[in-house]
């Protein structure tokens, strides 16, 4: 493990509450687990003004390095975390969605299709969006954010972007 990174979680639902938020649990089991720092943890409802409001205080914080945000990120009607977070992103990190598509493919077969996973960099931030089911939060951590945060990964990694402070 590398240096530690401060990272924020924003679970987006309708119906979870502290107590079966999932999949926030595992991420901050995760990010802890992993030597990072959490640095704030909210539920905000599927709004996508709501949502971008939550996301840019974030983003303004120089003490927030990472986002990971998990919920909203699929085609129903309420699904509005890609259109809430895609117009604030400076840099968008397309491999992301694309390499978490192809791992959740050999879990879920063609509903991955159903996902709209994204990622992206914005004012030194780098925010991760992923759907909501804590299997899809754990597939993303295990076979992407774990490697992509830790700052000793190589050949290269996210990490050293936000330590270096450059883009």
């Amino acid at each position: 493990m590398g240096e530690s990174l401060s990272i924020a979680i924003i679970t987006v639902s309708d119906t979870r509450t502290e107590a079966n938020d999932t999949s926030g649990d595992f991420l901050v089991e995760a990010l802890q687990g992993a030597g990072h720092q959490l640095s704030g943890r909210s539920i905000v409802v599927d709004d996508r003004f709501l949502l971008r409001a939550a996301l840019s205080n974030l983003i303004a914080d120089p003490n927030v390095q990472v986002v990971l945000m998990t919920g909203g990120t699929g085609f129903t009607g309420r699904d509005s975390t890609p259109e809430a977070v895609a117009p604030l992103l400076e840099t968008k990190i397309d491999g992301f969605g694309e390499l978490f598509r192809q791992l959740s493919y050999a879990e879920i077969g063609t509903s991955t299709l159903q996902s709209r996973a994204l990622g992206g960099l914005v004012n030194n931030t780098l925010v991760f969006c992923m759907p909501g089911s804590t299997g899809a939060c754990r597939t993303a951590w295990e076979g992407i954010l774990k490697t992509q945060l830790d700052s000793t990964h190589r050949p290269c990694n996210f990490a050293e972007l936000l330590i270096r402070g450059h883009h």
